[in-house]
């Protein structure tokens, strides 16, 4: 009985030590935004690459 009431008391103290924590950082939405503006100039870096990588084969003489 009595490692029930510690395991009781410890969860009751770390429940309200959260709760009184009002400071959890950001939101994760300006980071969802920034991981998207990645993605989008990754695609079109991707893009031009393969862009200037076609238009080089292709004047390669002899096809």
């Amino acid at each position: 009985m009595h490692m029930f009431t510690f395991f009781y008391l410890a969860a009751v103290d770390r429940l309200s030590r959260l709760r009184r924590e009002s400071d959890r950082g950001d939101s994760p939405v300006p980071t969802a935004v920034i991981i998207a503006g990645l993605v989008v100039a990754a695609t079109a870096v991707t893009g031009l690459v393969l862009q200037k990588a076609e238009s080089w084969m292709n004047s390669i003489p002899g096809k």
